[in-house]
């Protein structure tokens, strides 16, 4: 898939101000840890998270993807009745229904015409809004549209800690270790057809991405409802992290080559990427295997963890604002959930 007429106008991000360290979920562990013989460091050792930050309890999702929204819509110069669609991708939501996005738009005030709904894809949602937004965009069917999203991980990392103090085995530690790494967080990209000012030169351009998918591992990485009892359910997260990462690399290095070939680039063209954050395994597998260099990657997972669909626009966020990512860099944007679905989106910063 091709763009030309596609611009990031904005994209801003709201942090969740609640830290917490992986020394002190261990802390909370240490029944667990003494049971199996373990040594403190563990989980720092094995995904390279230093911290992660979640929201105070009873945090409204939509609330903080409302806080972002209004961050992109305030640097940009699109008016908030100018925004013609709003698209909500969390993987957590409020409700099955209405959509979380239908709340967005109205704390927003966004006009009673725009397309409001949401979108789910695992880690990728955010990327999938992006592409939705892009379509209706190149098709002319909008000017500017707004994708947002909201991510908490404060309940699911309580039950997991809960469960892993209850069976006290090595199997469900193992099982349970990427869902420790869940952070929270929030973000927003406002994307239009450059007819804002200032002139489309300053523009981020969205050029275009490929999309590829194997499902036949559906089952790796689940994250639900389980029946516990008679009509009660809990809230249980379950990760295969060796299969994610190994059927996840050979997804990523067919994508790569088949994103390479739509947007004509060689791996030497593409100045910078971002990626879904994971954590230090993943990054080096993932980077090693696409034969990228290390100092072409921005991370964030050492102090903010897996945020999900958040986790890539965030990153790209905070490049930017720290100057990683410079006007006129070829930015590949990759990301990998779970599915397995993988999408890669090229920008001109």
């Amino acid at each position: 898939m091709k763009y030309s007429k596609v611009f990031i106008e904005a994209i801003a991000y709201e942090l969740a101000p609640v830290v917490v360290s992986s020394e002190e979920l261990e802390e909370r562990l240490e029944p667990l840890y003494q049971e199996l013989h373990m040594s403190g460091g563990q989980l720092e050792a094995l995904t390279g998270i230093e911290e992660r930050r979640w929201w105070h309890e009873g945090y409204a999702l939509s609330d903080g993807a409302i806080a972002a929204a209004g961050k992109a819509i305030n640097a940009s110069r699109v008016g908030v009745d100018e925004i013609e669609a709003v698209v909500y991708t969390g993987v957590g939501r409020e409700h099955f229904e209405p959509a979380t996005a239908c709340r967005v738009a109205d704390e927003l005030g966004v006009a009673p015409t725009a397309v409001i709904h949401d979108i789910s894809n695992a880690c990728l949602g955010m990327l999938s809004g992006i592409v939705d937004v892009a379509n209706r965009i190149e098709l002319g069917q909008l000017r500017a549209g707004l994708v947002v999203s909201c991510e908490t991980a404060r309940d699911i990392v309580e039950e997991a800690i809960r469960c892993m103090l209850e069976s006290q085995t090595m199997e469900l530690f193992a099982s349970s270790v990427a869902t420790l790494t869940g952070g929270s967080g929030a973000a927003a990209i406002l994307l239009t057809d450059g007819s804002f000012g200032p002139p489309i030169s300053k523009r981020k351009k969205l050029l275009g991405g490929c999309i590829q998918a194997a499902p036949k591992h559906h089952g790796l990485c689940r994250w639900g409802m389980t029946p516990r009892g008679l009509r009660t359910f809990k809230e249980t997260m379950r990760t295969d992290a060796p299969s994610v990462m190994k059927y996840g690399v050979e997804l990523g290095v067919r994508t790569w080559l088949a994103f390479l070939d739509e947007l004509g680039w060689t791996p030497d063209d593409v100045d910078k990427v971002i990626c879904h954050q994971v954590g230090s395994s993943n990054q080096t597998a993932v980077l090693e295997a696409m034969d990228i260099p290390l100092e072409k990657d921005f991370a964030t997972y050492p102090y903010l963890g897996n945020i999900g669909t958040v986790s890539l626009p965030l990153t790209a966020a905070l490049a930017d604002e720290r100057g990683f990512l410079r006007p006129g860099d070829r930015v590949g944007f990759l990301g990998i959930g779970s599915g397995l679905n993988c999408m890669m989106l090229g920008v001109e910063w």
